[in-house]
């Protein structure tokens, strides 16, 4: 389980910039690993603000490819370039991704000098990311497009007073964690049987766009954060969602029936100056409803309940 796992909005916007607002992208830490949601338009100034070192950036998860949602992503990997980057970069996408992120490396003279995988993921998928996993769902959207589930593994927590009651060697916890069972001595010993019960990890969803779906409801059950396309509100839902898009109050009534802790509301029309509009419209259904905002740092606690297993 990460010590720390923290969001940065980096561009908070939809279909079009105005001032003091990109467009999509936002950043999730888990401890020393950096993934980044979107890649708008405005994309590396953003970074250039925020604490975030470009060299950290580890894996790109591109929701869909209209353009307000990549087209930050050629000049971000040509300063990438610029600036000596020598490890691999990881971009992954929806169907058709591997083609866009090709074209994105070649848009201009010059050359990428490090090496861009790029990866197509299917929906309703689990990826194995070793620290968390990634999951998959298919919005309801005009392109081909996903929503992602990061979600930290679970811990097992040990039972630190029956560590030392059966004298078992501190120094082999993490290899006991790591492979589940540990013989030593020819006694064999069981994550289980050491420990008082699990840790959930974290859970963060991102939808990128997306009509309001049931399926979402399912999919961030129990989120710790859900990122929700927040296009417009309630009185413009029937062009907002004729457009692949979620009113802030559809959204909300999303984060309500699935138990998620804490809502942000994102990608914004530029029709709105004044986004309380969009959040009112939202605490009316789910008073934990809160504005995303550009270069806003959000650190997702840690969960303290722990669930009980049984030795066996």
């Amino acid at each position: 389980m990460a010590s720390n796992v923290k969001i940065v909005f980096l561009g908070t916007g939809g279909s079009m910039p105005k001032p003091g607002r990109s467009l999509p992208s936002v950043a999730i830490h888990i401890d020393n690993i950096m993934n980044l949601f979107d890649c708008g338009e405005g994309t590396q100034k953003q970074l250039m603000k925020s604490a975030i070192s470009f060299m950290d950036i580890s894996n790109i998860f591109i929701t869909h490819f209209h353009g307000d949602h990549f087209l930050g992503l050629p000049g971000l990997l040509n300063t990438l370039s610029f600036m000596g980057r020598k490890n691999d970069l990881n971009i992954f996408g929806p169907e058709d991704a591997i083609n866009f992120i090709k074209k994105a490396t070649e848009l201009c003279y010059g050359y990428i000098k490090y090496k861009v995988n790029a990866y197509e993921l299917e929906p309703d998928k689990t990826y194995d990311f070793d620290k968390f996993y990634i999951k998959t769902l298919k919005n309801d959207h005009s392109v081909p497009a996903l929503s992602y589930s990061l979600e930290e593994k679970d811990l097992m927590k040990i039972d630190k007073n029956l560590v030392d009651k059966i004298k078992f060697p501190v120094n082999k916890l993490e290899e006991l964690r790591n492979n589940g069972s540990l013989k030593i001595d020819n006694r064999e010993y069981k994550i289980e049987d050491l420990s008082l019960g699990i840790k959930k990890g974290r859970k963060i969803i991102y939808t990128g766009d997306t009509r309001p779906m049931k399926s979402m409801r399912v999919f961030a059950r129990n989120a710790d954060v859900l990122i929700h396309d927040t296009t417009m509100d309630s009185s413009m839902e029937p062009m907002v969602n004729e457009y692949g898009h979620t009113s802030a109050k559809q959204a909300a009534e999303i984060a309500k029936a699935a138990n998620v802790k804490r809502l942000f509301l994102y990608h914004y029309s530029s029709r709105y100056n004044d986004l309380d509009i969009l959040l009112n419209d939202a605490k009316s259904v789910f008073t934990e409803s809160y504005l995303s905002k550009e270069l806003m740092e959000y650190d997702v606690p840690k969960t303290k309940e722990v669930i009980k297993t049984n030795r066996g």
